[in-house]
């Protein structure tokens, strides 16, 4: 059963949580990932918003688990890209506070270089059988998943985005999920989009003000990225109410 209730809390629902409860509250973003930490209402600026998003047209359970999904593990053969180094913290929001998510299920998955999705029977491709840059995660002690890809391409019609679905079966043993997508600066995007492999393709139609999923909140979901040696590291803050 899909969770209605799992959202990504903003700065406005942390503050009625505020006012709620007293002069004290644990926010989502602002906390090590390590302990539990009461923080004051002034510093909760790094606290993340975002609808739910849509799953697409791409998902495939493929229950496949490995961290560096940027193979396919059926000739060992390696996407290329861009690398992109992905943590993601899970956490649980209710009204005692925040707490890491432990045990659930972390689902990502996206295009190639080239704007191709893997197991797909696509009017424009056909990848049934390959599994490249799909794979999930369980959850740590400290809600954290990890994960190793490349940069997304991109294809017509959308702008450059990651899917990700988080799953738990929940303290009352119903089972629960999110899906949302994560997006990228458009000026680090042309910047990667310049180089091989992806200057192959030609450029981009599509950026995140032209896209109408973006439009609808995606502003809250961009990845702050982090320049490397071997590429880009990302990481975001998830907060989910579970009930």
């Amino acid at each position: 059963m899909k969770n209605k209730l799992a959202r990504i809390f903003s700065r406005r629902d942390v503050l009625a949580l505020f006012r709620a409860t007293g002069t004290t509250i644990l926010v989502v973003g602002c906390i090590p990932r390590k302990q539990t930490v009461a923080v004051s209402a002034s510093s909760v600026s790094g606290c993340v918003v975002s609808p739910e998003q849509t799953e697409g047209p791409y998902f495939v359970d493929e229950k496949l688990q490995r961290s560096d999904i940027r193979s396919d593990p059926a000739d060992n053969s390696v996407k290329a890209g861009t690398r992109l180094d992905l943590t993601l913290h899970i956490s649980q929001v209710g009204s005692g506070g925040c707490t890491p998510l432990v045990n659930a299920m972390v689902d990502i998955w996206h295009c190639d270089a080239l704007g191709i999705y893997s197991d797909v029977a696509d009017p424009s491709f056909n990848t049934a059988g390959q599994k490249f840059l799909r794979g999930y995660q369980v959850s740590d002690t400290n809600g954290t998943v990890k994960f190793t890809t490349i940069y997304p391409g991109w294809y017509e019609g959308r702008t450059v985005h990651i899917h990700f679905k988080v799953r738990t079966d929940g303290i009352s043993g119903q089972r629960y999920e999110f899906t949302s997508q994560l997006y990228f600066d458009d000026s680090i995007t042309d910047d990667v989009h310049q180089k091989a492999p992806y200057a192959s393709k030609g450029q981009r139609t599509q950026k995140n003000a032209d896209d109408r999923i973006f439009t609808d909140g995606g502003e809250q979901m961009l990845l702050k990225l982090v320049q490397n040696k071997e590429g880009y590291a990302g990481t975001f803050d998830v907060g989910l109410e579970i009930t």
